[in-house]
Order: structure tokens, then sequence, then C-alpha cells
């Protein structure tokens, strides 16, 4: 049987887990994930865990979080005063918004927490910091 290796593209079905058990992610109730083997797009030890397996095979991996989307980073937290909040958005915890850094990058932030004179900004991936456990089952390789 073909295993897959670097460079194929593959479909699989994952569910994506935390240290507790709770789901944060999976693709079994829509269309299976779809990418090339080592192009760099998904974490790192997701790719690593879908080499060597053949179509059909499933694997259970936990990622660290080093190897997924990295340690918390407090320098990406910031507090900005209210008053410097754009007036069409109303901020509210949970919020996603990109920012326009000056370099003309763009920088996700999710709204942690709002004042009466202060907004507070995450920049940190929602899952920086945490250990990931995937099942994945590989569904296809292209030929």
């Amino acid at each position: 049987m073909r295993q897959a290796a670097d460079g194929d593209k593959v479909k699989v079905h994952y569910t994506g887990t935390l240290g507790d058990g709770t789901v944060f992610d999976s693709s079994r109730e829509r269309e299976p994930l779809e990418f090339t083997l080592g192009d760099g797009k998904l974490i790192k030890g997701f790719n690593q865990a879908v080499v060597g397996l053949g179509t059909g095979d499933s694997r259970d991996v936990t990622i660290s979080a080093e190897e997924a989307y990295g340690q918390r980073r407090e320098e990406l937290v910031v507090k900005i005063p209210k008053d410097q909040f754009p007036p069409n958005i109303e901020p509210e915890p949970g919020v996603m918004l990109n920012l326009r850094q000056p370099d003309g990058g763009v920088l996700d932030v999710t709204i942690t927490e709002v004042t009466d004179d202060a907004v507070m900004l995450d920049g940190n991936h929602p899952l920086a910091g945490r250990d990931l456990t995937f099942n994945i089952e590989l569904v296809e390789i292209a030929e």
C-alpha cells in the first residue's frame, strides 16, 4: 500500500482536542482537509503525523505548543485607550479584528476585555501555549 510522503496532495479527516478533551476543531461534518504535504501551510506537527499513513489509516498524535502555534507571548497583549478605538466598531470580548501595522502587515487580534476607558487586544493565536491532540485519518492520496 502506498504511504503518504512529502510532496503528495492528500485529503484527511481530523478531530482536534485539548488536554481536557474539549474538541476545538473537526472536519468530520464537512469535506476533508486537502493539502500538499511539506508545503508549510499547516502546523509542522500535523504535517509530520500524516507522512507514512496509507489510505484509510488513522493516527492519534499530540503536538506540543512549540510545534503547533507556539507559546503565548505577553508582548502581543496590548491595552488601547477606548477613545482611540474606531467609532464604527463596538468593542466586545471575543470579537476578532485585523490591525494594519506600520510596515503594512496585518495582525489578527482578539478583544479580550473592555473597560470604561480601555480595550485589551491579544495578538496571540487562540491556541498558542496549548498542546494539541489530533485524530487524523488519511482519506486519499492524489495520484
